[in-house]
């Protein structure tokens, strides 16, 4: 069985459906065809996340820091390669 992949403007709708209130999780998961449990982490996580949208910062999560993180070491690792392939070449070129 294949596993479906949702875009997050429909995870949205859903969980914001799901804050209002209007229906319980099984109505709104019943009328999207989707789990009730898949409803209620969709709402959980939306409403982990509203602080952030009010913040100074809203983009600047650890998460984010720590991919930033990552892509500059990778870059750093790729120069010093660079570098020493550049050497090599020249030996062999000399």
């Amino acid at each position: 069985m294949k596993r479906r992949k949702f875009s997050s403007e429909f995870k949205s709708k859903v969980a914001l459906e799901a804050i209002k209130g209007l229906k319980t999780l099984n109505e709104i998961a019943h009328d999207y065809e989707i789990h009730p449990n898949q409803v209620s982490t969709w709402k959980k996580q939306m409403l982990d996340r509203l602080p952030q949208i009010f913040s100074d910062k809203p983009w600047s999560t650890d998460e984010h820091d720590r991919e930033k993180e990552m892509l500059y070491q990778q870059i750093g690792q790729l120069q010093v390669e660079l570098t020493w392939l550049k050497k090599k070449v020249n030996i062999f070129n000399s």
